[in-house]
């Protein structure tokens, strides 16, 4: 007499933790699933936590059930370094995802993509302006001149936000940086920007946004350029209805830098499955991955064999610097977002 009990599932178990909008859990799942079929003796275990991700990572570290595969960026990575995996250099990624995503000189995940900020135009309120579209080789200058040219009752030059992330480049690109905001070159720039707003009104004070977003005021055809990063090109692809384009962010002193950003893959210290986690973290990060993920629209990938259609997303990760992040940074953005707060408004 058979028992009909079901068969222990004899596979290794990978958990998989990782944060992402349904249409990158839609990439991702089948992924998994293509895994699993060339590798039939493990078994992956998708986490997907879409909210308060590094809140949920944090405690599952603390209590010491991290999972083996860890999706992280590199603004919370020098918080986990010392509980991951060291990883060998890999000379077929960007050399800064490998930057951004190394602490202490050594490298703690495998970059699946770069973030970086251009600037996004308005064309056809250029053409009614008769205003030049932006060159690769603008200056702040120039940038304010374009952005005074744009400005009218109904428009307004160029977005402004609070967000630390967006005003880093005026910083970058004039010398300065956040762990240098008593610089004068940090000063200069940090003046620059609040300039925009205050003393030109080129850009919206808060009061005149209201409760729209830039993204939202930008598509409303009420900016003529809005900085802002990949994310944002498959909503304008989908529902801009004017013409449109990108160009790099304009030089200050020291050129076009805009900070750099990247995601990637870790393995936890402590996993007791290491060769497996390794495999599916090779696995995810492969050419072929890479491109199924570039395909959404969403990201720059991180690998140099994965080109970029769009030239000025390219360019800018060639003169991007990753983001400088110490395990205290959260902690300073906090203090200058309310140190910057009276300055901006």
């Amino acid at each position: 007499m058979t028992c009909g009990c079901s068969k222990k599932d004899e596979r290794t178990a990978v958990q998989f933790a990782s944060w992402g909008s349904k249409s990158e859990v839609d990439i991702i799942k089948p992924m998994l699933a293509d895994f699993e079929k060339q590798n039939p003796d493990i078994r992956v275990d998708f986490m997907h936590i879409p909210q308060n991700y590094f809140q949920k990572i944090h405690l599952l570290f603390a209590s010491n059930t991290a999972p083996d595969v860890i999706f992280i960026n590199n603004l919370y990575l020098p918080v986990y370094a010392d509980f991951l995996e060291e990883f060998p250099t890999r000379p077929e990624y960007y050399p800064q995802a490998l930057e951004a995503l190394s602490y202490n000189g050594k490298l703690y995940a495998i970059p699946r993509d770069v973030s970086n900020l251009v600037i996004f135009y308005n064309k056809d309120l250029f053409d009614k302006k008769s205003v030049p579209y932006p060159k690769s080789d603008w200056t702040f200058e120039d940038f304010l001149k374009t952005a005074q040219m744009l400005t009218d009752k109904q428009t307004f030059g160029v977005s402004f936000e609070e967000e630390p992330l967006f005003y880093l480049p005026y910083l970058m690109s004039n010398g300065g940086g956040f762990y240098e905001m008593e610089k004068s070159e940090s000063k200069d720039a940090i003046q620059f920007y609040a300039n925009l707003r205050k003393k030109y009104h080129v850009a919206p004070l808060k009061s005149e946004s209201a409760s729209a977003t830039m993204g939202q005021m930008f598509l409303q055809g009420r900016l003529g350029m809005y900085l802002s990063g990949h994310w944002m090109m498959p909503k304008m692809q989908e529902e801009a209805e004017f013409s449109w384009d990108t160009a790099q962010f304009p030089k200050g002193t020291k050129g076009s830098i805009v900070p750099l950003d990247a995601s990637g893959w870790a393995v936890s210290k402590n996993s007791k499955h290491k060769k497996e986690a390794v495999k599916l973290v090779d696995y995810l990060s492969s050419k072929e991955s890479s491109e199924k993920f570039k395909t959404s629209g969403l990201i720059v990938s991180a690998r140099k064999d994965v080109p970029e259609s769009s030239k000025v997303f390219a360019n800018a990760v060639k003169t991007s610097v990753p983001t400088p992040v110490k395990p205290d940074y959260r902690e300073l953005l906090d203090k200058i977002k309310k140190d910057l707060e009276p300055v901006y408004n």
